[in-house]
């Protein structure tokens, strides 16, 4: 699963202009001196929300909380596998975390 969970964040992340995906073992997006999406050793992908986004993200699939190396991950979201279907709504949710980092005072 893991190699198919990288594959759609690489397809989502290739088609968006703002932003480009970085790591070679630990794939993740950053804008602003900010990670906002995250594939961890278990091949589980987060992204990082605003509050707004995160009450909106939990209506539709479930807030669950993302970890990572066995920390849980502040403002992350876990993605769902019926997310990952979607591409262009977790395209959406990726552009989100990157409009929400880029909202943060800069690092």
């Amino acid at each position: 699963m893991q190699e198919e969970v990288l594959k759609i964040y690489d397809e989502v992340v290739a088609v968006n202009p703002n932003f480009e995906r970085k790591g070679k073992t630990m794939p993740y997006t950053s804008a602003n001196g900010y990670m906002f999406s995250l594939l961890n050793k278990d091949g589980e992908l987060g992204v990082r929300l605003s509050k707004a986004d995160i009450q909106v993200f939990d209506q539709a699939y479930g807030a669950h909380p993302f970890k990572s190396h066995g920390a849980t991950m502040r403002e992350y979201v876990l993605i769902p596998e019926s997310l990952l279907k979607d591409k262009s709504q977790l395209g959406a949710y990726i552009q989100k975390g990157y409009e929400y980092v880029c909202s943060l005072p800069p690092k």
